[in-house]
């Protein structure tokens, strides 16, 4: 009695077993600190740069970009979460009841058809890039066509030129073609949510100004006139004999942000005209935050 012939690897079993060999390349807490990183920086950037400041002057450490990270990502996570399990009942049902050639063949057209309008959208940036919404379609549309193709390709009823990896000369090809499918699709994931995470950030930014009088109040005592024009933040000449030679007193400021050595202070009103002051914290001025809570 011959023994039976081995079954082949199916491709839940290679994506594991790719994905055991990146992640001995590369140390999980290293990649996900760097995720982490990296888009607390992209929605930080946006946030600060609605109020005219590059965040790199404010010399935000590591920590500070991923401690900003979580509430970026919990859209991106849930989304993508739900998405998984959506897709992993789907594989089951398939699974148990699979489809026909007819049916595996409208969902090829489908992908392609997906697949074809993200390139298209892609390769037409010049034209169509400053549309809104360009940066989150264009990824989501090539990566959906890319990960229905690269299963598609596994599908037992896919088309037979589809299925000719099966000879001993090209059985890289399908393995090869899924590896760089999900490539495709990691890429397009990362796009999207670095667009996410900078859409969250502006939407921080014009969050904290519509109530900019939430933030800590500051009172300013500088010893040169700062010439603010915005008609909001009020100027007071204080007395000559002060024991700090401090001339000059500002309220109506609010901190947007202490960063490494200094603070960043904006009217507690927005208007177009404002622009964002940047005060250092070496004894040249003197700062007060008032109470700003209801009485105990």
């Amino acid at each position: 009695m011959t023994d039976p012939e081995p079954r082949p690897p199916s491709v839940l079993d290679q994506v594991s077993r790719w994905l055991g060999v990146g992640g001995s390349v590369i140390a999980p807490v290293t990649l996900l600190t760097a995720l982490l990183f990296y888009f607390g920086y992209v929605s930080s950037r946006a946030q600060f740069r609605y109020f005219g400041l590059d965040v790199d002057t404010i010399g935000l450490s590591t920590n500070d970009f991923v401690m900003r990270s979580p509430q970026v990502l919990l859209v991106p996570l849930l989304a993508i979460a739900l998405g998984a399990i959506g897709l992993l009942l789907a594989h089951v049902h398939l699974r148990r009841h699979g489809p026909s050639a007819r049916a595996v063949a409208r969902a090829l057209v489908l992908a392609l058809l997906v697949l074809t309008a993200g390139l298209v959208l892609l390769f037409a940036f010049p034209w169509v890039g400053r549309w809104i919404l360009y940066p989150l379609v264009a990824p989501t549309l090539i990566g959906a066509g890319t990960g229905a193709l690269a299963y598609v390709l596994w599908m037992p009823t896919a088309p037979p030129w589809l299925r000719r990896s099966a000879d001993r000369r090209a059985r890289w090809a399908r393995p090869a073609v899924t590896a760089l499918a999900l490539v495709v699709v990691a890429t397009t994931m990362f796009w999207a949510t670095a667009t996410l995470a900078e859409w969250s950030g502006r939407g921080n930014a014009r969050q904290t100004a519509r109530h900019l009088d939430e933030l800590p109040a500051v009172i300013l005592d500088t010893s040169q006139r700062l010439f603010l024009t915005d008609g909001i933040v009020e100027e007071t000449a204080l007395p000559a004999e002060g024991p700090e030679d401090l001339r000059f007193r500002y309220r109506g400021l609010r901190l947007l942000i202490q960063g490494e050595g200094q603070l960043f202070l904006v009217p507690d009103r927005w208007s177009p005209s404002n622009s964002t002051l940047v005060v250092p914290l070496d004894g040249s001025v003197r700062v007060q935050f008032r109470f700003v809570d209801q009485a105990p």
